[in-house]
């Protein structure tokens, strides 16, 4: 028996799907939750084989949610729903333990399909989400390719790390802290230490002064 436990603010989507699945003779929905904090404590308490997880929520969201429950109960399988394809929560749900996406509008015998197959070990992505995924993916290997002029650097006495180039590069293209933090997987905290220490290196605290700095050192863009 699936066990399965469904998270959404919608109250007619959780009705419907628990309707949908409990006529699975190998299913059975075993709560409902209307945000991702209540859908980590019934997690907590219910120990679901696989949770549906609706992305906006309140009191917390559908990806903090999700990585809350796969730090503390690792074997839960977690399936995304969503009704669109942004590829910002495409790469934070799979980096923090998703199992894969699944779209609210799919018809119900997919669904049905999709949710043994993730039992199975299969990662769900619908054509489209793994589309935006292919993209973005792309484009952050673009990004992270980049470097700043080692020797440049190395003339002047000054020693990056490849993760302190990657903050710096993105730095450069005039990407805040939060948007650094999402392209390359770490937390804004992180972020902040590595600039901290990149303004240490070049002997100044005002990233204004830190970015014309790498600026005339120059930068290596992919080709």
């Amino acid at each position: 028996m699936i066990t399965i436990l469904i998270a959404d603010d919608q109250t007619l989507m959780r009705e419907g799907l628990k309707t949908i699945l409990d006529l699975e003779n190998d299913m059975r929905v075993i709560g409902t939750a209307e945000n991702g904090q209540q859908a980590y404590e019934m997690v907590r308490e219910h120990k679901p084989d696989i949770v549906l997880m609706d992305i906006k929520m309140p009191v917390m969201d559908g990806i903090e949610s999700t990585k809350k429950i796969k730090k503390d109960f690792p074997h839960t399988l977690i399936l995304i729903l969503t009704t669109f394809a942004e590829d910002e929560y495409i790469v934070e749900g799979m980096a923090n333990g998703a199992s894969g996406f699944l779209l609210k509008d799919m018809p119900g015998d997919k669904l049905i399909a999709s949710i043994r197959d993730a039992v199975k070990g299969q990662m769900m992505m619908p054509a489209v989400i793994a589309a935006k995924l292919a993209a973005r993916l792309s484009h952050v290997s673009f990004q992270t390719r980049s470097s700043i002029h080692v020797e440049r650097l190395k003339q002047q006495g000054i020693g990056l790390s490849e993760r302190e180039r990657e903050v710096a590069v993105l730095m450069l293209q005039g990407m805040s802290n939060r948007q650094i933090a999402k392209t390359l997987f770490i937390s804004e905290g992180t972020v902040k230490n590595y600039i901290s220490m990149i303004y240490a290196k070049i002997g100044t605290n005002e990233r204004s002064k830190a970015i014309l700095y790498l600026k005339e050192l120059g930068v290596e863009h992919p080709k």
